[in-house]
């Protein structure tokens, strides 16, 4: 059998199979929509553990339990934050505007998931695919195709039971390059999700289709004069050892102040860092990266000691992280790249500055637009950071392995991350169902009907009656009843007016209505009008829309 061949024809096949399910599930109504990511969400946590397990087996990379974590997140935690997002039908109105936005979903989705993160990623992507009413199908890493086939049989199944359409969710079974290309370029291809090393998203990005791609992580922690020292350096450990570093968003540097030098050392070695010297650092570089300067894929998700072993070096028991001293970055420095694996290299720098500095330099060598993290109690140094660093996802005082993902800060949970331009990416956010549906729209003239009318706007008014007391028209009775030869009946005065009553009590206003999404356009909008816009952890506030927001003093944040 000519396997690049059989690859291309079940691609085709996959993708007719969801294309024609999807066509189903856009009639679907917003309740059957919900009930089936629920059932998704559901199967996906049930089956934490047993997945976990299976991808650690087949891949060899991080550690099972915290795979488990990883499916619980991308089950579970992205369920919560997206359950009640509403992607059918009418998503608002604004009747002063005379502007309705309407839902409508993208079509079948073509999802590359990664053999660092698979079946969460699958968990995830799946989610947010469903809950926008696309098809999906999976194209799996060749080296988690196994676990990640049998995440997308579990989903699948749960689904059906549902009432999902038959063949809504499909995974490539056979997954080779040639396969893949012929699904980001099929016809019936909507949009590409993917996830994966540089070169498969710039195919991705080249295939004519709409892409969101993810780009590396080269993840600087830069640890601040002011900083909380031993929980800054246990955030850092708990990113860099979480899976053994498989995610993107896991540290890969620590930089830190020349006068807390002595402190930072120790609660490194305190956390199970061992200091490699310059010998046995260039030991190491040499197994971690390979002559064409990419990662080397077999120190992976591989714990410290193993890494060491690798490299022939001897590290006291119970090492968590190995930790080489640099002095530059790039080539000549090999250790300086995003290494997804317990690896870190350490910077010791004069000042803020120097470290701001030092930090860009780390990020423009693989790590353009993705994370970085800063451990610091001095607001104006962590804002300054906010305004010059090239990356869209900044963690404070947290780690920014979880914390960039919004496992532990307020970042919208996602596992696929985007990098924003300077990334090579289409967009800078935490991708969520948003993201995988379109928006149309519904706008009335300025001078037609709309709904809630009698006539087109700017004509005339009727005139508006004039209001004619009971003594005026007497009085006017009593004119017509003499010249006709009549006496008038004597009337009783008129009571004199009686004060206005008091209007009754005003009852207690709503609470405002959060809104799931907020844009700059809508930001903008409210300052036009002088109106506030309410959000609470769920709402999806894009970057460009909270800094404006929080600038202007528009965004009210709701508990």
């Amino acid at each position: 059998m000519d396997r690049d061949l059989h690859s291309i024809q079940q691609a085709r096949e996959c993708i007719e199979a969801a294309h024609t399910a999807q066509k189903q599930l856009a009639t679907y109504t917003q309740e059957r929509v919900d009930a089936i990511v629920a059932a998704a969400a559901e199967a996906g946590l049930r089956a934490a553990e047993p997945l976990a397990r299976m991808a650690v087996e087949e891949t060899g990379f991080g550690k099972y339990e915290d795979k488990i974590l990883k499916n619980k997140f991308g089950s579970q935690f992205v369920y919560n934050a997206i359950k009640d997002l509403k992607t059918v039908g009418i998503l608002r109105e604004d009747p002063e505007k005379g502007i309705v936005e309407i839902a409508a979903p993208v079509g079948v989705i073509a999802a590359i998931v990664p053999s660092t993160n698979p079946t969460s990623t699958t968990i995830n992507k799946v989610l947010i695919s469903l809950k926008g009413r696309n098809g999906i199908v999976l194209s799996p890493h060749p080296a988690a195709a196994k676990c990640i086939l049998e995440t997308s049989k579990l989903l699948s199944e749960a689904t059906l039971g549902a009432g999902a359409p038959e063949g809504i969710i499909q995974c490539m079974t056979m997954p080779t390059l040639e396969g893949t290309q012929e699904l980001m370029k099929h016809r019936k291809t909507a949009l590409i999700l993917a996830t994966g090393g540089h070169g498969l998203v710039r195919a991705a990005y080249s295939a004519g289709k709409p892409a969101y791609g993810v780009g590396p992580g080269n993840v600087p922690a830069y640890i601040e004069s002011s900083a909380d020292i031993p929980k800054a350096v246990r955030d850092i450990f708990a990113g860099k050892c979480f899976d053994n570093g498989t995610l993107c968003s896991s540290e890969q540097a620590i930089v830190t102040d020349e006068s807390i030098e002595d402190k930072v050392i120790e609660e490194v070695k305190r956390n199970g860092g061992h200091f490699l010297n310059d010998s046995d650092a260039e030991a190491l570089g040499k197994i971690v990266v390979t002559p064409s300067r990419a990662i080397n894929p077999k120190i992976v998700g591989q714990a410290a000691t193993v890494i060491a072993s690798m490299a022939g070096l001897r590290v006291p028991e119970g090492t968590r992280v190995l930790v080489a001293r640099l002095q530059g970055v790039g080539r000549d420095f090999p250790l300086s790249i995003e290494k997804l694996s317990p690896i870190l290299a350490f910077y010791v720098e004069k000042d803020w500055r120097s470290a701001c500095d030092r930090c860009i330099e780390l990020l423009n060598y693989g790590g353009l637009g993705h994370t970085m993290a800063i451990h610091s109690r001095n607001d104006e140094i962590i804002r300054e950071f906010g305004l010059q660093k090239p990356v869209f996802r900044i963690v404070v005082n947290s780690q920014s392995a979880l914390g960039a993902v919004g496992y532990t800060t307020e970042l919208f949970p996602s596992m696929t991350l985007g990098c924003g331009s300077i990334g090579g990416n289409i967009t800078s956010d935490n991708i969520s169902p948003l993201h995988l549906i379109n928006i149309k729209r519904l706008a009335y003239g300025k001078d037609g009907w709309r709904p809630g009318s009698h006539a087109p706007r700017g004509t005339p008014a009727s005139a508006a009656p004039i209001p004619v007391t009971r003594d005026e028209v007497s009085s006017v009775v009593d004119q017509l009843l003499s010249q006709l030869g009549y006496s008038a009946a004597p009337r009783a005065a008129s009571p004199p007016p009686q004060p206005p009553s008091p209007p009754p009590p005003s009852t207690p206003p709503n609470p405002p209505a959060p809104v799931s999404f907020v844009c700059e356009d809508d930001v903008r909008l409210a300052l036009r009008k002088g109106e506030k816009i309410y959000v609470n952890p769920k709402s999806i506030v894009t970057p460009a829309a909270r800094d404006l927001g929080t600038d202007k003093d528009v965004l009210v944040f709701l508990s």
